[in-house]
Parts: C-alpha cells; sequence; structure tokens
C-alpha cells in the first residue's frame, strides 16, 4: 500500500484506523479463543492485525504516553510505532513518581534512568511535543536527550528545572533549520542565551521564559527574527534591565511581564497587542499605538495616579482593567476618557494603606469611563487607619450633578468604616441611576467554613481589632448606606462569620 502522510491525510487515517479497530473491537467481543485467552493471561503478545505502519503511529499518536508504552510491552506493531512516538512528556506524575519520592537521590536516580532508557530507544524521528519537568542534580543527562528529541518537525518544546541545577540550554540546537517548525517554547529555572546564530524561529507563537536568566539583548536577538509570535510571558526574570519589543511583531497580541527585580523600562512598539499585563516596581512604560488594547492588568505602588494621568490617551478601545496598587495618592480627574471601559477592578491592598488616601477621589472614574457596567473595588487592609465615619459622622461630601446610566452592578470588598469610603459609596447609591446590585463585604478569614453541621472546620482565626473594625463596617452600612439603597437595587451584605467569630 503506497505510504500516505500523516499530516495531509489525518481523516482518511482516522476512518481507516476506527473503521478496523472496530471490527477487530467487535469480533474479540463476540469471540475470544482459548489459545488467545492463555497467550493473554501468560503475557505472551496480543493478537493484533496487521495494519499500515503510519495508521499504527495515528493511532498511538492519539493516546497518552503511558498507554502508548503499555501497548509497546504486548506487541511488536506497537513497539515500532513508540518508538517514533510524537509526545513525549517525562515528569514525576507520568513516571510515578511523588513529590516525597521525588526528592530522595535514589528515586531521582530512577526517574532520570527511566528517561534515558527511552529516549536511547527512540529514533528521534517524528517529535512533536516534549516536555521534561527535571529533578534536582541531574541535568548532565538533559543534553542528550535533547540532542535525541529537538530535531526538525518539533513543534512544542517545555522544559522545567530546578533553578539550583543552573543548566544553560544550547541554542544550537534550534539553530541550523531545525528550529524551523517549532511554535511553543517554555523555559523554567534555566539560561537562555539567544544569539543571532540562532537565526528565525519563523512558526514560533508562543514564548514562556519563568526564572529564566538572560539579558535584554539577548531577547531581543530572538524576537527580531521570531515574526510569527503572539504571546510573550516573561516571570520572574532576573538578569533583564531593559524589555525592547519591536514593531516587526505584528501578531504580538498577549504581552505579560511579571516580578522582574531588576527590570527599569519595557518599550513595545508591537502594534496589536490586545492585552497587556504588567506585575512589578515602577518603571518607565512606553506602550507606543494601543488602539488593539482591549485588557490591561497593572500592578505596581501609584498604579491608580498613573492610568489617570501618564497611561497615553491613545487607548480609546480599553474594555476591560485591573489595577492594583499598595500605595497611592488621591486620585486625580482622569486626561482622557475610557470610552468602551465596561470591567473595571481596583485593588488597594496593604497591611496598612495609606491613612491620608481619600476613596471618595475614585469618583474621577466614573466620569472617564461612560460606558462602566462593573466595577470591583478591593480594599481589605490588615489596619484601618483612616478617618472613621464614627468618629466624624458630620458633613458628608456629594458630587453635584454627575449621572451615570451605565453602571448596574458593583461590589465594594473588604468594606470599613473608613469616612471616605462611606462617601464613595453612597454617591454611588444616589447617582447610578442604572445601578442593579451592590455587594458590600467586609473583613473575611483567609480560609472560610463551608460546612456549619462540622464543628471541626472552622474560619481561620482574626485578631480582635479585626473584628472590631468589621463590626463598625457593618454597622456603617446599616446606618448610612442601607436607607438610601433605592427599591430596585439588590443589597447584599457579607459578615464575617458568627458561628467561627
Amino acid at each position: 500500500m503506497h505510504h500516505m502522510s500523516m499530516e495531509r491525510q489525518p481523516d482518511r487515517l482516522r476512518r481507516r484506523a476506527q473503521t478496523t479497530y472496530g471490527l477487530v473491537a467487535s469480533r474479540d467481543n463476540n469471540k475470544v479463543s482459548p489459545c488467545q485467552q492463555e497467550a493473554d493471561s501468560q503475557g505472551c503478545e496480543a493478537q493484533i492485525p496487521r495494519l499500515p505502519e503510519d495508521i499504527w503511529c495515528y493511532i498511538q499518536s492519539l493516546m497518552p504516553m503511558r498507554s502508548a508504552a503499555r501497548a509497546a510491552c504486548v506487541s511488536r506493531a506497537f513497539l515500532r510505532s513508540w518508538r517514533c512516538h510524537p509526545n513525549l512528556t517525562f515528569s514525576a506524575r507520568t513516571l510515578r513518581s511523588n513529590k516525597k519520592e521525588y526528592e530522595d537521590d535514589d528515586i531521582a536516580r530512577d526517574f532520570c534512568s527511566k528517561v534515558d532508557q527511552i529516549l536511547k530507544r527512540h529514533s528521534g524521528i517524528g517529535v512533536k511535543k516534549l516536555n521534561i519537568q527535571m529533578c534536582e542534580g541531574y541535568n548532565g543527562y538533559l543534553d542528550s536527550w535533547l540532542q535525541v528529541a529537538v530535531k526538525s518537525g518539533i513543534e512544542e518544546l517545555s522544559l522545567k528545572i530546578p533553578m539550583i541545577a543552573k543548566y544553560s540550554f544550547p541554542c544550537s540546537l534550534l539553530s541550523n533549520g531545525s528550529g524551523d517548525s517549532i511554535r511553543y517554547l517554555h523555559f523554567t529555572g534555566c539560561s537562555f542565551r539567544p544569539t543571532t546564530e540562532l537565526g528565525c524561529l519563523r512558526s514560533l507563537t508562543k514564548l514562556h521564559l519563568y526564572h529564566v536568566s538572560f539579558t535584554g539583548d539577548e531577547l531581543g536577538c530572538l524576537l527580531s527574527n521570531s515574526f510569527a509570535l503572539e504571546v510573550l510571558g516573561i516571570r520572574y526574570c532576573d538578569g533583564i534591565g531593559c524589555l525592547k519589543v519591536p514593531c516587526t511583531l505584528q501578531r504580538l497580541r498577549y504581552l505579560e511581564v511579571l516580578g522582574c527585580c531588576k527590570l527599569e523600562m519595557i518599550e513595545s512598539k508591537a502594534p496589536n497587542i490586545f492585552s497587556f499585563d504588567y506585575e512589578g516596581k515602577r518603571i518607565q512604560l512606553s506602550l507606543g499605538e494601543t488602539l488593539q488594547m482591549k485588557e490591561l492588568r497593572l500592578s505596581f505602588s501609584g498604579a491608580v495616579h498613573y492610568v489617570c494621568v501618564e497611561l497615553p490617551s491613545s487607548m480609546p478601545n480599553l474594555k476591560i482593567a485591573t489595577i492594583s496598587s499598595r500605595s497611592e495618592i488621591n486620585t486625580p480627574l482622569l486626561h482622557s476618557k475610557y470610552l468602551h471601559l465596561k470591567n473595571l477592578n481596583i485593588i488597594l491592598s496593604a497591611a496598612t494603606f495609606p491613612p491620608a488616601y481619600d476613596y471618595f477621589s475614585l469618583v474621577s472614574f466614573f466620569d472617564g469611563c461612560p460606558c462602566l457596567e462593573t466595577l470591583v473595588l478591593f480594599v481589605s487592609q490588615y489596619e484601618m487607619e483612616h478617618v472613621s465615619i464614627f468618629t466624624d459622622p458630620s458633613g458628608l461630601r456629594k458630587m453635584q450633578g454627575q449621572q451615570h446610566h451605565k453602571l448596574k452592578t458593583v461590589k465594594i470588598l473588604g468594606f470599613t468604616s473608613a469616612k471616605s469610603l462611606v462617601e464613595l459609596t453612597c454617591h454611588i447609591v444616589e447617582s447610578m441611576t442604572s445601578l442593579e446590585c451592590l455587594t458590600l463585604q467586609t473583613y473575611q478569614s483567609s480560609s472560610r467554613c463551608f460546612e456549619p453541621a462540622d464543628k471541626s472546620n472552622k474560619c481561620s482565626p482574626l485578631p480582635i481589632h479585626v473584628l472590631k473594625e468589621a463590626q463598625r463596617g457593618l454597622l456603617a452600612i446599616r446606618t448610612y448606606i442601607e436607607p438610601k439603597i433605592p427599591a430596585m437595587v439588590k443589597l447584599h451584605v457579607v459578615e464575617t462569620c458568627r458561628r467561627c467569630h
């Protein structure tokens, strides 16, 4: 029979494999010979029909790696296709090592021995996905394993190594055309030093680098030749000081940079970024053209002020924003309007948030976001040092003339008796004509009980001063906010667990 390419004719092969396999299954269900029963009971090779090798390869490619390995133990046909199995995942889970055993040196050595034997018997042909989650102290095996599996045709490569191993990935493996088919690269815990010799990774669409050592120039060599890149994720990479995203990345849609402590600047010229996520210290951000930006997540001290004042006005199509800050100055009026923003999440969380911060200043967002539908404000603080409404109950501020006709859902989590927070909430209740649901939640335990009938299941404890402030927050809701709730608005008040506290 003429050998058919699995990539060109997958439907025909699937039909042939399903038809033949279905006949075999039907025959086996109706009649199993005593000879075959004896062979099976003695562990002899199973009676499997003859099929073209490409069909066996296709069948086995659909099986999990453990199942494919077991099938190879009972059939020469599967053994041949096993030696070119396309999806190889080596981890404690796939090789039946739990975490406790995995830390034992003998078990780790056994793990590496198994992987070594599998790859030595593998032809090195047809590998599409390679996922290695390495154990400590045995990175000496990695070079030989990668030499076997990383060849032309590979599409996904994931390498997770304990940082103590200090392994440097050999970029030469991806040069000379071997990396042309790579679509996804994920490195954790190693060094990655791409140079101009790496060449063009023309198929690369996703790149994730977590706890990886590299410089901005080295990453630039890779990005400048990865024209198909759509997703770039960088987490906790301390060696990079400047990230420059070239304009040649026309397809880049998602950019994530988290926890890179030495990073000072991000300069992006990619014109079609859909989602941007940054967490770390305050740095210089230059996002270039942001007309396509729909989702924004920022987490650093002063992020709320940055969004109001410094964020470029060329982000008119933003729809979802999450802003997290541990320290803020009062929110000024927005310099530009977010005309299409529908969902806004503001997280003002710290053990002690600056007592001078005025929550009422957040009303600036209502004028600047005319299409806002959902607002979630998280203000949970372990120590509430703001002026309480019960300390100064007089002269509640109001914003005259401001009406909002889109806002439907508001949630304030970690509600306290802070006067400016009560003023903000009253303004929402009185000015948001479209409001349908208001949720106010006081400070909660980090872990909560879910089965009141089980006395041993309790919320985690809270200090007495936190419980007292939660009660003051609840009293502020009942006294100043609840009487102003319109009949058409549903009010949900979530207090601390009465059974446990």
